[in-house]
């Protein structure tokens, strides 16, 4: 009997920089509902202590039909659907610009994600690597903006030394 190890295949992940484009758009397969255990749980680990996150009364007395998911998980969902797609071969994340948030979420909501590359450039430190940009909103099922943001990464390019 052979290991399962030599019959394992690896299967290449991840896009490297000439894969992209900018106008590319991705609509990311996953949606993901978040729970209520989802957002305690993580308004609890982050030490996020708005009583809005995990205070149903609380909540209700300040306009809200429920507690509000914290906003920073929903923005975390957001940006974890968009790695397969984007980023999921690695890379340095340089960062996130221009993030806002537009509604509130309640536990029970699906959220989808779309992305669109917005710029590349080949790295002026490192032309081993190229950055890419892209702008990624979350949406509930009815197409309502929740969220959006750009983000940047350092991306491998497919020949570095020809790069150089």
């Amino acid at each position: 009997m052979t290991d399962i190890r030599e019959r394992a295949k690896l299967w290449p992940k991840g896009r490297l920089f000439e894969d992209f484009h900018v106008g590319q758009t991705f609509e990311h397969h996953w949606g993901r509902t978040i729970t209520e255990a989802d957002n305690i749980l993580f308004t609890t680990l982050t030490l996020s202590y708005n009583a809005l996150y995990f205070n149903r009364d609380y909540a209700k007395a300040h306009g809200h039909p429920d507690v509000v998911v914290n906003p920073q998980l929903v923005f975390n969902v957001v940006l974890g659907l968009s790695v397969e797609d984007c980023s999921e071969i690695g890379g340095p994340f340089l960062g996130v610009f221009e993030l806002s948030y537009d509604r509130p979420v309640y536990p029970g909501a699906t959220i989808y994600a779309r992305t669109e590359t917005v710029d590349l450039r080949t790295s002026g430190s490192n032309p081993a690597n190229g950055i890419v940009t892209w702008r990624t909103e979350g949406f509930d099922p009815e197409g309502n903006r929740l969220v959006g943001f750009r983000r940047s990464n350092l991306v491998r390019r497919r020949d570095p030394e020809a790069a150089q």
